[in-house]
């Protein structure tokens, strides 16, 4: 029998964050919906973070999560990144673009107290993390304001350590799920596990409401993680084709094509490995290098390839994140979406 939530919403459907790929308006139609819409903070600046923390406060109805990734930022390895140029310098030769005038950055923000302090003015009722939780006396602050905290684990010992360090609800993700792995306790990619395997051991692991994702893609899916305890289904790589996204058009138009039946874990796109459609890049390099630098520093030398790609019309140095079940992806509105899931 699953757990009760600790938050009220009608429906059993949780809208994963996606950074890059939507902003409030996706995560506002999953709310109007009964679901949890959820919005992804991590590549936000605090003006853009604040913008989204307004409108979802004012128009959302029922409960909303905001999302943040709590790594530790990396010590920049300038010979690792000249090995990183240096593997993609043929690419940089093809498109035109000049190394030396290519800023180093690290393209995503972990949690910190300028983000607490947005969050006192809003209070948003969910706040969720990935990569584990922020330090103590942040995620003190978090729940001082109220918000029930989530966050990701994709072993029974990551599940053991968000319980017993103050997370409301673990999300259960499973190896299918697209996007960022959540795993912090290691980088053993040996130890990840598919939905329907991990599920069931972490809900005999810990004592919180658990939460299921990866490879969830329709009503079934829901139905069946709902039957083996889960208190809810979060979907992310569903939600791709909505109109309320804002996923990329090469990344539309590759979930729409042949390429949704090979998805990888690679590091090339950030530095940490993720789920996402096969591409050029990946099947040139391998999608897992010892070269990329640590996350989030893999980013930079990336993005002007990316830009010049996508300019265009071409996916083949893009993140396209995805879900073992891309499949699932539906040309629908995203309320209409969350609704059919529940059916």
């Amino acid at each position: 029998m699953s757990r009760p939530l600790p938050f009220d919403i009608d429906l059993p459907i949780i809208q994963a964050p996606m950074a890059g790929s939507q902003d409030s308006e996706l995560a506002l139609a999953v709310c109007s919906a009964g679901g949890l819409g959820s919005i992804p903070a991590a590549m936000l600046g605090p003006e853009a973070l604040r913008d989204e923390l307004q409108r979802l406060s004012r128009e959302a109805s029922g409960p909303w999560n905001v999302n943040f990734f709590c790594h530790t930022p990396p010590t920049p390895d300038a010979a690792r990144e000249a090995a990183w140029r240096q593997a993609l310098a043929p690419y940089y030769r093809e498109f035109a673009i000049d190394p030396s005038s290519i800023p180093a950055g690290p393209g995503r923000r972990p949690f910190d107290a300028e983000a607490l302090a947005l969050l006192a003015e809003y209070r948003p009722p969910v706040v969720s993390f990935h990569f584990g939780l922020p330090e103590a006396a942040l995620l003190a602050g978090v729940k001082a304001l109220g918000a029930v905290v989530m966050s990701s684990a994709t072993t029974v010992a990551e599940a053991r350590w968000l319980e017993a360090h103050g997370a409301d609800v673990i999300i259960a993700q499973g190896l299918e799920a697209g996007g960022h792995r959540g795993m912090f306790l290691s980088t053993d990619l040996t130890t990840q596990v598919g939905t329907l395997a991990l599920l069931p051991q972490i809900l005999a692991a810990v004592s919180v409401p658990v939460v299921a994702a990866g490879g969830i893609a329709d009503a079934a899916g829901v139905q069946a993680v709902l039957a083996l305890g889960a208190s809810a289904a979060q979907l992310g790589t569903a939600y791709l084709l909505c109109p309320e996204a804002r996923t990329s058009a090469v990344h539309r138009a590759a979930l729409q094509s042949a390429a949704i039946e090979h998805t990888a874990l690679t590091n090339l796109f950030s530095g940490r490995p993720a789920r996402g459609m096969v591409n050029r890049l990946m099947r040139e390099l391998g999608p897992i290098s010892p070269l990329a630098p640590a996350f989030p520093l893999a980013t930079g030398a990336v993005a002007p390839l990316r830009t010049a790609a996508e300019q265009a019309g071409s996916g083949d140095f893009s993140p396209l994140w995805a879900g073992q079940n891309a499949r699932g992806c539906q040309v629908v509105g995203a309320a209409e979406l969350t609704r059919q899931l529940a059916d």
